[in-house]
């Protein structure tokens, strides 16, 4: 089942939350609905991820990895790269980090790019059947380069996966994202 932050649905209150998780896909009753707590705040996870790459958060995603809610911000840093952080939402610890460039031909994804991105498309609409509505070059913190998806199923979800652009190898599969704002 998705989820929706606790603190969130608890200001709402039963109705508002009810017509949320709904919008969200989520199965739910007003009188009745079952959410997963998280122990951490989100202003931690922002104040966590200001410590490490200062400047404007452009994008917030809320989104599943397993069992655990992640929130992804993107920041627009201070040292003019676009970085991507994420927070797992039990612990309040930055589990990743990338850089987002602009195309493939950028230096840094180039240098470790062996795969197209038509391969890595069809590698990742093999693993999850859909309709790719966005595409992002990224540059792991070990240097490593991936093509991440954002991949909308026929069931109306949407779902991210990375793939390695040197190996073809997916090495971020269908992570449910069940909330974003900001930028696309």
């Amino acid at each position: 089942m998705h989820g929706i932050p606790l603190m969130i649905l608890e200001r709402l209150g039963p109705p508002l939350a009810v017509g949320l998780l709904a919008s969200q896909g989520v199965p739910c009753s007003a009188d009745g609905f079952k959410v997963v707590k998280t122990r951490i705040r989100i202003e931690d996870c922002r104040a966590a991820v200001a410590s490490i790459h200062a400047g404007p958060v452009v994008k917030l995603e809320y989104k599943w990895r397993g069992p655990r809610l992640i929130y992804e911000f993107e920041v627009a840093g201070n040292d003019g790269a676009r970085w991507e952080l994420e927070c797992d939402g039990y612990s309040g610890r930055i589990i990743e980090t990338e850089q987002e460039v602009a195309s493939p031909d950028e230096p840094l994804f180039a240098a470790r790019r062996k795969l197209g991105l038509e391969d890595a498309q069809r590698i990742a609409l093999q693993r999850v059947p859909g309709r790719i509505v966005e595409t992002e070059y990224e540059v792991e913190s070990n240097g490593d380069a991936s093509y991440e998806f954002d991949i909308h199923t026929e069931d109306g979800r949407e779902v991210k996966l990375e793939v390695d652009a040197a190996t073809g190898r997916i090495v971020e599969d269908a992570q449910n994202e069940f909330f974003q704002t900001g930028e696309d």
